[in-house]
Formats: C-alpha cells, sequence, structure tokens
C-alpha cells in the first residue's frame, strides 16, 4: 500500500513490514489532552508533563498514532498524492480510535476542520472530509457549517506562536448552524501543536457548542 511490496489479496494492502510499522506507529499510551506519548503515571489531573502550562479550547483529544513510518506515508499520500481510496482505511482506524474510548455515544455531530476554498480547489478535496464522511457512526451527522474564512499559511513549517497567531480568527461559522448546545467531534488528519484544532473548538463554542472533542490520525511535534 505504502512501499509498492507485492502482496496478496489476504493482505489487506499491507505487506508484512507495513503492518508492522502501522502496529508500532498506533500502539503506546498518550495523553489525551494534547496527544503526546506519554506513560499513564505521566498524567496528573488529566495533563501530561508537556502541556502542564499550555490552554486548549478543545475538551480532550483522541489519536489514532503517531505521525511516522506507514501512518506518515498514508496521510501524506492522501494529502498530496491523490490517494483518496487511503481515506476509507484511515477513517475506519480513525472510527475505531473513537468506538474504543467511548467518545461515539458522546458526539451529536461530526466537524472536518474546514480548508479554505482556494486550497481546496487545488488539492479537488479536504481531506478531513473525506475521514469524517468514511466513518459510519449510526444518529451523528457531518456538518460543513464551520468554515475557513482565511487562506492562511501551511502550519508545518511555522514555530508554535506562529502557528497560534496564523490560524486566529481563520474560522467562522455559517448562519443556520446546528451547534449550539451540542457535543462537537471535530476531526482533523494531523495535530502538531493543537493551534488549529484550538481555534476551530474556539469558534464552536462561541457558536454555543457546550463540548468539543477533537480526534486525528496522528500527531506530530516540532518543538
Amino acid at each position: 500500500m505504502s512501499c509498492q511490496e507485492s502482496i496478496l489479496p489476504a493482505d489487506e494492502g499491507f505487506c508484512a513490514a507495513c503492518w508492522r510499522e502501522l502496529s508500532k506507529a498506533v500502539s503506546g499510551d498518550y495523553c489525551r489532552r494534547c496527544g503526546r506519548d506519554v506513560s499513564p503515571f505521566g498524567v496528573v489531573a488529566g495533563r501530561c508533563g508537556h502541556c502542564q502550562d499550555l490552554e486548549f479550547e478543545y475538551d480532550g483529544l483522541l489519536r489514532v498514532g503517531q505521525y511516522e513510518s506507514t501512518l506518515r506515508a498514508m496521510v501524506l499520500g492522501l494529502k498530496f498524492a491523490e490517494r483518496t481510496e487511503w481515506a476509507s482505511r484511515l477513517s475506519q482506524m480513525l472510527e475505531q480510535t473513537l468506538t474504543a474510548s467511548g467518545w461515539t455515544d458522546r458526539a451529536d455531530c461530526i466537524v472536518p476542520v474546514p480548508l479554505h476554498w482556494r486550497r481546496r480547489l487545488r488539492r479537488g478535496f479536504n481531506q478531513s472530509y473525506l475521514l469524517s464522511k468514511g466513518m459510519s457512526l449510526p444518529g451523528v451527522p457531518v456538518s460543513t457549517d464551520l468554515v475557513r474564512i482565511r487562506n492562511t499559511e501551511q502550519q508545518w513549517n511555522l514555530k508554535p506562536s506562529q502557528r497560534r497567531r496564523n490560524v486566529k480568527g481563520a474560522f467562522a461559522v455559517r448562519k443556520g448552524h446546528p451547534f449550539e448546545g451540542k457535543s462537537v467531534l471535530l476531526i482533523d488528519d494531523i495535530s502538531t501543536s493543537g493551534a488549529t484544532l484550538t481555534e476551530c473548538a474556539k469558534t464552536l463554542k462561541q457558536a454555543g457548542a457546550k463540548q468539543v472533542l477533537a480526534a486525528v490520525v496522528a500527531t506530530a511535534y516540532r518543538d
């Protein structure tokens, strides 16, 4: 699937080496607030040592795994190589993560992190929307009433403080949105500093959402 090795149909799209790398990427304990790798004993009052002094607007974070090896290759292929067929596999993994956590019972609607219309036109799709639509959560609709109103720089090459400034005021909700009093499940492909998720959550809460839970395919860090 990601390394071009020959495989059998029963291998479900991965060679043995890719399965091993994927298993490593999605294993291990992590902080349910910032998404960093951490032992359960390293979390005090819901915060790990990395996020003790950080404030996020969202009310918790789940991830499928770390942004490395096979999982990284799948995310990059989806976003930049038009491998949209990988969205279904990633959606399945995201859904399994959510189901195992019990978060599916807490969500009233799913909201993909939006792209600005110019970037969406260039790419041809919003990968977060594909991930959201690919999940099967009965009775939990996908809403696109959160929109990006500024065409911001790519976050990956910015420092944490620059990321926060970059996305400040970048989002809004449409008139007639369904978020008032609702628990929102916010979906994205990657979280690096939490800045984008925080700004989205802030906008949703200003629109009346009572809770915003974030879930991503992968977490990556650039300290």
